[in-house]
């Protein structure tokens, strides 16, 4: 079988699901190996196993832990954005095994570089509004004070390590569209890119 590398992705408030709770932008580097469950490793509505060697499961499997919601080629800077409400992206190492592996795009055993987007098959989800994590700050989620000028996302029901300050309320083109009680200016990406937070 094709080996594979796997990491938890460094995207701003991005969710590590394999060290415990709260958003980190750490990035661990975990070997994997595709299981051949489909022609492309950890393509659309596939899943995969958490812990310290992820790998491509059967969805119908006890192990399967959360499934690919959108995959991509290349690198997660220069691609397409992930789903809002993604719980956590796993990036894909490009790999070429020996001639004789399989279980990859064309059957000639390389898999090439790129990512993952994942939802987790059960709750918690960090990448829903409010949960605490996820690689996209979006509208509903909390924030707090990280110091140097920065804002970390913390669950909004005051589960996670740190409580709350902040809530995004509004999406909107520019500050100037913020209503009169925002205090803090988040930046979101997309066709709104600046979210208007508020205290909590």
């Amino acid at each position: 079988m094709a080996a594979a590398v796997l990491a938890a992705a460094a995207l701003t408030g991005c969710q590590n699901p394999f060290d415990g709770d709260g958003p980190t932008r750490a990035v661990d580097s975990l070997p994997a190996t595709p299981s051949g469950y489909g022609a492309v490793f950890l393509d659309v509505r596939e899943c995969s196993s958490y812990g310290k060697t992820p790998r491509e499961v059967s969805c119908g499997s006890e192990r399967a832990a959360a499934k690919v919601t959108a995959r991509y080629n290349g690198q997660a800077g220069n691609g397409p954005s992930c789903p809002a409400t993604t719980d956590f992206v796993l990036h894909i190492s490009e790999s070429r095994p020996p001639e004789d592996a399989k279980g990859d795009e064309n059957g000639d055993g390389a898999v090439p570089r790129g990512y993952a987007c994942m939802r987790n098959l059960v709750a918690p989800h960090p990448g829903d509004p409010g949960g605490g994590g996820g690689p996209h700050t979006i509208v509903g989620d909390c924030l707090y004070g990280a110091g140097g000028g920065q804002v970390k996302e913390t669950p909004c029901d005051g589960s996670g390590k740190r409580s709350p300050e902040y809530r995004v309320s509004r999406a909107v083109d520019a500050r100037p569209d913020c209503p009169p009680a925002t205090r803090l200016y988040v930046q979101l990406g997309g066709g709104e890119p600046v979210g208007c937070a508020r205290p909590v």
